[in-house]
């Protein structure tokens, strides 16, 4: 696996090493040994699935307090634009964003650490998203903020009025409305 830096610290992309044969492909998706020696010291609690057309625009999520959690993102099938926000207090990198298309192909993940808000857009039909996270859901730790919040300045390949995108997270707050648990 390449563990590679983004331009905001501590939110890292993985790559893994594809062997490909007649038969079809194998890759290794997490290594315990090789996250650690690369700093991502962490343990998973739940995993997580969803499945999204084309469109579908999740996001921008995060949650604090005692089960904040850290994700490790990925796509099964099809492929998003994936989106992680810093919302770390006196983060020289606040309220800046990280985008990057993850798609079956690749098998690229996202390391997402606590302190960051979360979303991603289907590009295709019928994707499949999964990814790990280091804390158990707990309602009372969720936050987040509106998807087209000028602020974060996120260049969606969808334009907006094709864009499904739940009632919740339409009501989300602007980052410069919202309370900051981090």
């Amino acid at each position: 696996m390449n563990f590679i830096s983004t331009p905001i610290p501590d939110l890292t992309v993985i790559e893994p090493q594809i062997w490909k044969d007649e038969r079809g492909f194998f890759i290794e998706t997490y290594n315990e040994k090789s996250f650690k020696a690369h700093g991502i010291d962490e343990t998973f609690v739940q995993d997580n699935l969803s499945y999204s057309q084309k469109g579908v625009l999740r996001g921008m999520h995060a949650q604090a307090g005692e089960n904040a959690q850290g994700k490790l993102v990925r796509v099964l099938r099809g492929r998003v634009l994936d989106v992680a926000v810093d919302i770390r207090r006196g983060s020289e990198t606040y309220g800046q964003s990280f985008s990057i298309i993850l798609d079956e192909y690749q098998a690229k993940s996202l390391w997402i650490p606590p302190g960051f808000l979360h979303g991603f857009l289907a590009l295709e039909n019928d994707t499949i998203f999964t990814y790990k996270v280091t804390g158990f859901y707990d309602r009372s730790g969720e936050v987040g903020v509106r998807w087209n919040d000028p602020d974060l300045n996120i260049d969606w390949p969808i334009r907006e009025k094709e864009l499904i995108v739940s009632e919740k997270d339409r009501q989300l707050p602007l980052l410069s409305d919202m309370a900051n648990p981090f």
